[in-house]
Parts: C-alpha cells; structure tokens; sequence
C-alpha cells in the first residue's frame, strides 16, 4: 500500500473511517429528528421538511410491506428521474428491510425487461410519463407498479422553466396492480420493524461493463453508508451545507453526493429533474447553493452559455466530479469566474462512488485523485499482477470498504472481477493508468478504448484533452477509425462552438492536431456532428460513436 500522498492529505481529517452500524434509512431518521423543520429538498422552489419526508417514507414502506408483500432481502425497481418521489421512494424500500435497484429511465420496455428477470423484483415504482415502458411487463414477472406525477410536489408557485414532463398534472391510469402516488399516500400504511442490518444488500446499481447484459453490484447498507458519510467529510459538508442535485440519483455519484451523503449530514437538497445549464445557473443564484457535482460536460455546457454571466454564482466554494477528465482549458475558464478548482474525483458502480478524490487543498487537474480512507489501490500489470512504480502504466485495482461484494446471480464475472494481493481482495477496475511520484492517480483511458494504430498505443483521452485547446472545439470525441493501411487510425468527432460553422473546417482541425501533437495520435479523420450522444449520466458515449465508425 502507497504511502506517497500522505503528505498531501485534507488537514484535520483522519485517516481511517469509522463507519455507523446502522441501516442507511437511520441516516434519515436522525436527520429529521434534528432539524425536523429544515428543508430536506427544495424541488423548483417547492421545499420539503425533513419531518415532512420521514413521515412520506414511513406511508410507502408500510404500503410496501402491507399491500405489494415485500420482504426483507426483496429486490424493488426505481425507475424515476431526480425527484420528491425517487427519494422517498428509495427510504422506503430501505425502510421496508428491502433492495433498492435504481434504473436509468432512458431505458426502453426490453431493457427493462432483464431488469426484471434478473432481479425477480415484483414491484416498481414508475413516473407516469414512463408508465407506457412498463405496462407490458405486468405478465412477465411484475406485479405491482406505483405511478408517480411529478407535480404532486410542485407545491410552491415558481417562475422557474419547469420541465413539462415534470409540471404535467396527474394523470388516472388503471390497470391490474396499478397504483397512483396519491393513493398509496392516503393508505396510510405503517412499516413493521427495521430488520435489515449493516450487513445485508441495501443498493443493487447496474452496470454494462464491455459486454454482455447489465449485472447487479451487490452493495451492503455498510458499503454504501462509507461513502455517504465519507464524501461528506472529505470536503467538509455539514448540516448547513446546500447541494444542488442534478446528476442523476440512479447513478451511484448522484445517489451518494446529492442524496445519501447530505441527508446524513441534515444538508438541504435542491432538486432538478433534468439538466438545464441556465436553470441550473438561476437555482444556485436563488438558493445560495454553495456546493454541487457536475461532470465535465455539463461545466463545459455551463460555461458555454451566453448568459452565464448574468448569473450570481459566488455562493458556490465547492465544484467536484468525475466521469472524464476536465480539459484544463474549460477549468482554467471556471477558476477564472468562480475563484475555485474543479476537484476531480473517481469511482465506479463497484464501489459505490468514489475511491479516489483529490485533495480540495491540493488538486491536480486532469487528475483521479488520492485513495480516500482506508482504501488501498494501486497499479499493476494486467499479465503478471505485479504492482508497477511511478509513471508505469497498468490496470488499477482498488481495495477497500465501499467495494461491492460481487454480482448479482453471477459468480463467473464476479470471480473475474476479482484478485488477490498480499491476501487482500482487489477489484479489477479495467481502468489503466498511473501514480505519479506524490502518489496521485491518473487514468490514461478505459481498457477497451485503447486505439493500436500501425503499433502505436493511443489513448483517446490524452487526444481529447489536447485538442480542447483549439479555440473553436467546444466538445470532442475521439475514437478508431479505419484505415486500410493502419487498421486502425485516430478519428475525432467534433463539436464546434457557436459562430464557428462554416468557419472551420475538418481539414483544418486535421491540420492542427497534426500541428499540436505527436503524429501517431494525432486525428487523421475528423467528423463534425451539431451534438455527442450522452447517457442518462450526461456521460460522452463513446462506443455508440465508435460502432458507428462504418466498419
């Protein structure tokens, strides 16, 4: 275990973890008996209490338990956007001595499909917008579905632009065990007793990986509550601290950054359903949000508006993601507007949220981070699994109290996923990187995104970082193109900037990369495009624009 960056770490915080031994929904229960009139969230300007939000958690669990029959160690799909209902949702499945299993609500009815076969989950909770993708299922295992309207929690006039899918009124939809929010609320329904120990399955994130079907990362109420509580601590959050949640809380940064992590410390949540970098700009304004996660395309996407100097941002002192690299042009424009670094982070499905995160007193850009507490990783060659020095590059493996305790249903990717090292158990990330001599990781790129032209080994995100310097890029994606002579060669796909159109061509962004970087990684083909596809993440999909590349 490495020991560089001790020198390095966030003063006043210790080095080890004590982790409560308690059920994640305790977290909840505290926080509401302490600041019982505090707003928990604040959903477009409507505030719920913390007293408000136990009291809403305790219905549903009841009704889960007493109406849907689930049980401890039940698996129960959320299938929701950011939202009151997600949240309260997600409490009261915990509460209910059950699993949650987030879903991406981009998914479609046959994606959900394997969700559902491979949980044997028989209860989902679904907005009504997204009812449709669900409805065909009810005679394929599920049995009870709770449809939600998100504006039964618009409570509070607001001028905000609110999402219309968001804003709709509450719709009357019936069938076999179909349920409304509204009615489920009014059962009135109580929990039994909170069974469900440290110990036991408390979050079940999916995960695609490389190939194959999405598998379950089996998480315990104490694999999650470490780093609940952990992120919190590493950059000083409190009860006073407000966060803007808008990365998705399906997604384990979002769930545990804007959900977990400031409920535990009694914090107050401002809620968006959906990215919106103008309504993003006028909630931090008008809620003093003094701390959020981005990933580095919404920065981009923020700092690119036209209007984001209109805005009052100044309440924010803590700016942090993951996800890519931030292009050090895009964080030396941030420094300059909002007087802070973007503070780079990493952590995978796995190991619910992060491993590593750099020190907010001491970032590097471009940079994954220090092990947090009590985590050892480290780099090692993917052949030999012998640990390399500074500056080699090699697989990272991570070993700590976050990491999962395997798959779900799948003992072969579990047993690969997994290998040991001076009799610990490491978690083959499938990442490749490097520590460099302060004990900082850096990742070089994913395993399986690496480009072999005529030899040479590329690695996409050292190309996109460079070519973030050209005035006229304001987002790229580089990927393999063919080449009969190469086999493989370097292709970027490029977003440019307003009022670059038909100022800039492909040949010349070829001629600049030629012009700024080494030859074999410089983009032979460059392919403009009006927008990258993302994930419900707001993540770059790179593989869909690398299948696409006309092999």
């Amino acid at each position: 275990m490495q020991e560089r960056h001790a020198q390095f770490w966030p003063r006043g915080l210790p080095r080890h973890l004590t982790v409560p031994d308690t059920n994640l929904f305790y977290n909840l229960e505290v926080s509401s008996v302490r600041y019982p009139d505090k707003p928990a969230l604040v959903f477009y300007d409507s505030p719920i209490t913390y007293a408000e939000l136990k009291r809403e958690v305790k219905r549903v669990a009841g009704y889960l338990q007493q109406e849907c029959g689930v049980k401890q160690g039940d698996r129960v799909l959320l299938y929701m956007q950011n939202s009151p209902q997600f949240v309260i949702a997600y409490y009261a499945i915990l509460r209910a001595n059950a699993v949650v299993v987030p879903v991406n609500p981009m998914n479609l009815t046959e994606e959900l499909r394997h969700y559902v076969s491979d949980t044997g989950a028989t209860t989902i909770f679904v907005p009504q917008d997204l009812y449709p993708q669900v409805a065909p299922l009810m005679n394929a295992g599920l049995r009870h579905v709770l449809v939600a309207a998100y504006s039964d929690y618009l409570t509070t006039p607001t001028d905000l632009a609110v999402p219309e899918f968001v804003s709709a009124p509450r719709r009357q939809i019936e069938g076999e065990g179909v349920v409304l929010w509204s009615a489920m609320l009014a059962r009135d329904a109580r929990p039994g007793p909170l069974t469900a120990g440290p110990a036991e399955l408390c979050v079940m994130p999916y995960t695609s990986g490389t190939t194959g079907l999405p598998k379950g990362c089996m998480h315990t109420h104490r694999s999650v509550m470490y780093n609940a509580l952990a992120g919190m601590q590493w950059f000083g959050s409190q009860q006073d601290s407000i966060a803007l949640s808008v990365l998705p809380l399906f997604h384990v940064t979002g769930m545990q950054g804007g959900m977990n992590g400031p409920i535990f410390a009694g914090a107050t949540v401002v809620l968006m359903a959906r990215w919106d970098r103008d309504m993003a700009a006028e909630c931090i304004r008008r809620h003093r949000v003094n701390a959020t996660q981005l990933i580095s395309t919404m920065v981009i996407d923020l700092l690119s508006s036209p209007r984001v100097m209109e805005y009052d941002l100044s309440s924010i002192r803590r700016l942090s993601g993951g996800g890519a690299a931030m292009p050090e042009a895009i964080a030396r424009k941030m420094q300059e507007l909002l007087g802070i670094d973007y503070i780079e982070g990493y952590g995978m499905s796995e190991t619910i949220a992060p491993t590593h995160v750099n020190p907010p007193e001491r970032p590097k850009k471009q940079c994954l981070g220090i092990p947090i507490q009590d985590v050892d990783a480290r780099v090692i060659d993917a052949d030999t699994f012998a640990t390399l020095g500074v500056d080699e590059v090699g697989e990272i493996v991570v070993h700590g109290p976050q990491v999962m305790l395997g798959y779900w249903n799948n003992e072969d990717a579990t047993r690969d996923a997994f290998i040991e090292i001076d009799g610990k158990r490491f978690l083959r990330t499938g990442d490749i990187g490097k520590v460099d001599e302060d004990g900082y990781f850096f990742m070089t790129d994913r395993l399986k995104r690496m480009i072999n032209a005529s030899g040479y080994k590329v690695w996409p995100a050292e190309v996109e970082a460079l070519m973030y310097r050209h005035p006229a890029i304001r987002e790229v994606c580089v990927v393999s193109g063919v080449d009969a002579r190469r086999g493989e060669t370097v292709k970027a796909v490029v977003v440019l900037k307003d009022g670059f159109h038909g100022q800039v061509t492909e040949q010349d962004i070829v001629e600049w990369s030629h012009a700024n970087m080494a030859a074999y990684k410089s983009p032979r083909i460059v392919e403009f495009r009006e927008a990258l596809p993302k994930s419900g993440t707001g993540k770059v999909q790179w593989r869909a624009l690398q299948d696409a590349r006309g092999e």
